[in-house]
């Protein structure tokens, strides 16, 4: 079955590749596609803003100048008032064509020079720059796209918020801050992951009449995640089905992070879940949780006898990285079991690097991921394509890339994108919780691939329930009950906070 445009994401070259497509398939011109994102520009417009009167289009030389030229033709059709602003005295290609339909309309073009003020308007169209963008704006048009940030007046971008780079979401300077973007023919990779979701505000896709017949000989570079769970489980199940989970962590002070674990693999499903920690934490746990079996482990010779016993490991939450945590996170390893790999579980094999042979999950956040690599946040941050994907290839194992917007890749390059989540799971847990859902549906019978893609899916929508009380504040436990309710299909809503 094809994959639907509103999941693919593509990368710049294919986005140019399916416009030419486009072109031949709908026997077209440009100037006539670019018509087409101006009806489509104007239709979100006059949906998210109804009672707009007055609008400006702020230009560029290009052909997202050229979509903006024509949406103020369409628009004084429609009756809004309409100032365009421009960054050059002159477009190029079939953007000087849009611009002179634009005069010839009737309209006119102030050039912007910085030194007077924006129109006061409804609403601020940005159609800049689009996907040809490569680099961080001039002075120029940071002036431009600062005042526009600044004027607290919505924003509408066009095909993608200029500053913005298409392919890997970087922002090299200034960069439109939208209310609402629309894009046009499909969706660029850039937008959907790190500081882009920020910029993107409401993101609506216009195919612009593009036939699927366009879509369906490229494979796109990555898809949005589906919304699934596990199916129902049989009558007779019993917990021996659903996998033996061993949480392997909780050094001195760090029983929270095992606990946490060890109980969203419990809420995802798993049949038995394990705890190998401090003796000084077995009856805090056992108290709290009594469906944990909590184990004081000192070594690796106490650990052996529960490794033999677990399907699943999830090794690494508290774990610390002295002389306890990496005897245990040795033994863990060559134990040769299904693995998730977060937290210390990470900061050691940056230390200590292997490629698994045994299925693996590893679920670095940026910091982490930067160690593993060898190299800056800010350089995993300028292109989470790949860093998720060369992780993945360095390690053998399915990397979930957290963040805003996780990437979860595989050694093949494959790599799907997480559309879920909100700025409340920024919070201390959140990874410990995400840990126990993969490991629980590797205990389940999931491979690595479908393990990953389930889990950030849940994990990510249980906060977007648990959100609903306010993103502030949010804490880790507060996922366990959404996340129950999630991986049994039920309706949102059906589950109580404790």
């Amino acid at each position: 079955m094809p994959t639907s445009p509103h999941r693919a994401l593509y990368t710049v070259d294919q986005v140019r590749a399916l416009e030419h497509g486009a072109l031949d398939a709908l026997a077209v011109s440009n100037h006539e596609l670019m018509l087409r994102a101006a009806h489509a520009a104007l239709d979100t417009l006059r949906r998210h803003w109804p009672q707009a009167a007055r609008i400006a289009i702020h230009c560029g030389p290009g052909n997202n100048g050229g979509d903006g030229f024509l949406l103020g033709v369409l628009a004084r059709q429609a009756g809004l008032q309409v100032d365009v602003v421009a960054l050059t005295e002159s477009s190029r290609g079939e953007a000087a064509q849009a611009r002179a339909a634009w005069r010839a309309a009737g309209g006119s073009v102030r050039r912007w020079t910085g030194a007077e003020p924006l129109p006061a308007v409804d609403v601020h169209v940005d159609a800049m720059y689009g996907i040809g963008f490569s680099r961080a704006p001039g002075a120029a048009e940071s002036a431009l796209i600062d005042a526009i940030n600044a004027s607290a007046t919505p924003v509408l971008a066009l095909d993608l918020p200029s500053g913005l780079l298409a392919d890997s979401g970087d922002c090299p300077g200034a960069v439109i801050r939208a209310d609402v973007t629309v894009t046009f023919i499909a969706h660029k990779r850039g937008m959907h992951t790190g500081r882009a979701v920020d910029q993107v505000g409401v993101l609506e896709l216009a195919t612009l009449g593009v036939p699927e017949s366009v879509y369906a000989p490229l494979r796109p570079d990555a898809l949005l995640l589906a919304a699934e769970t596990l199916p129902p489980r049989a009558r007779h199940a019993n917990k021996g089905d659903n996998g033996h989970v061993l949480v392997i962590g909780g050094d001195h002070g760090m029983a929270g992070a095992a606990r946490l674990a060890g109980e969203a693999a419990l809420r995802a499903g798993a049949g038995l879940v394990s705890v190998a920690t401090r003796a000084e934490h077995v009856s805090a746990l056992n108290a709290a949780r009594p469906e944990l079996m909590a184990h004081a482990v000192g070594g690796p010779q106490a650990l052996e006898p529960m490794l033999e016993r677990a399907s699943v490991l999830a090794l690494g939450p508290g774990l610390g990285k002295a002389a306890w945590g990496h005897a245990l996170w040795l033994t863990a390893l060559d134990a040769g079991k299904p693995t998730v790999l977060d937290a210390d579980g990470l900061n050691l094999l940056a230390r200590e690097p292997r490629v698994f042979s045994t299925p693996t999950v590893l679920t670095p956040h940026p910091g982490e991921a930067a160690r593993l690599l060898g190299v800056a946040v800010d350089d995993i941050e300028r292109d989470r394509f790949s860093a998720a994907r060369e992780l993945a290839r360095r390690h053998g194992a399915v990397v979930v890339l957290k963040g805003a917007g996780s990437l979860i890749a595989d050694p093949d390059g494959r790599l799907d994108v997480c559309p879920w989540g909100n700025p409340g799971m920024a919070s201390g847990g959140m990874g410990d919780l995400l840990t126990g859902v993969v490991a629980a549906m590797l205990a389940q019978g999931c491979q690595p691939w479908d393990a990953a893609c389930l889990a950030v899916g849940l994990h990510a929508r249980a906060g977007d329930l648990a959100a609903r009380q306010g993103e502030r504040g949010l804490l880790a436990s507060d996922l366990l009950d959404p996340l129950r309710a999630l991986g049994n299909s039920l309706p949102d809503g059906a589950f109580l906070y404790a």
